[in-house]
């Protein structure tokens, strides 16, 4: 949101760095088929921080996004999280418990075969201690509720039965269930129409607000990123080209990859913005 809307966030409460990377690299493959993906990165996500990191397709913001979850190891480099190697637990179940993820395609997420219902209340198999089964089913209709769906509306549905942007609200259902300390989202709302894309970012703002926590936000679109972000990292070919305020990032640029991310906004949307011209 633009810096005179902001809210308490963008005034950082605590110093503690919640991720810290120095110099993470991740490749795949070897010699002449060597893809790097993510190229001697350094950056520092601080606690209750939203923060975007925007790119276009293939710059390598999922596999960063992927890092940041323990779903991919880095070549190099070194991941903290809390101060503390991010693989530090042998079980990747203790991270997940406090770092969870809103995946672009909500169906992916889903298994077909089974309910809604079930697979919301599997959610808490990841908890060490799972609560009384009437607790459980009090939760799944609790954070139903808090992403406006009335729980008889999903009773003995499966998720073909269900839109886009009513699956993508089942995925932050299951963030309410969980209750994690960070929520990757990775570009959760470009499946959905532009009334659907409102309301996910207005569930995403509502889980902030209501659990505290970081939000690491992945996407494409540095115009939404300048509206939600404390701070905005923009990648380009595996590299963070640029880091900062989005007042800063969008009104100062300094990388060309940013100007072309800028550039790419049509001019209808633009009126949020008055960029000083390059010198």
């Amino acid at each position: 949101m633009p810096s005179d809307q902001r809210g308490p966030s963008a005034t950082r409460t605590s110093e503690t760095a919640k991720f810290e990377a120095r110099g993470l690299s991740r490749t795949y493959g070897h010699g002449k088929k060597l893809k790097v993906a993510v190229d001697d990165v350094s950056f520092k996500i601080h606690d209750k921080e939203i923060v975007s990191i925007v790119g276009e397709s293939g710059c390598g913001k999922t596999v960063l996004a992927k890092m940041l979850l323990r779903l991919e190891q880095p070549t190099s480099g070194t991941l903290l999280y809390d101060g503390k190697l991010i693989d530090s637990a042998p079980d990747p179940r203790q991270h997940w418990r406090q770092v969870q993820a809103v995946f672009q395609d909500p169906f992916s997420a889903f298994n077909q075969f089974f309910t809604i219902r079930a697979q919301l209340k599997s959610s808490f198999n990841l908890f060490e201690t799972k609560p009384s089964d009437k607790e459980m089913e009090e939760r799944v209709d609790q954070a139903l509720l808090n992403v406006n769906i009335k729980p008889r509306e999903v009773d003995g549905k499966y998720p073909f039965e269900l839109s886009g942007g009513q699956m993508q609200r089942m995925l932050l259902a299951r963030i309410f269930i969980l209750e994690p300390r960070v929520l990757v989202a990775d570009e959760p709302t470009s499946m959905v129409d532009a009334c659907s894309r409102a309301s996910i970012l207005d569930y995403l703002m509502k889980l902030k607000q209501q659990l505290d926590m970081t939000i690491v936000f992945i996407t494409h679109d540095i115009g939404l990123a300048y509206y939600v972000s404390d701070s905005i990292f923009i990648m380009h070919e595996g590299k963070i080209v640029e880091q900062g305020p989005p007042d800063d990032v969008t009104q100062r640029p300094q990388s060309a990859a940013t100007r072309q991310l800028l550039d790419d906004i049509p001019d209808v949307h633009k009126n949020w913005i008055d960029r000083h011209p390059a010198a």
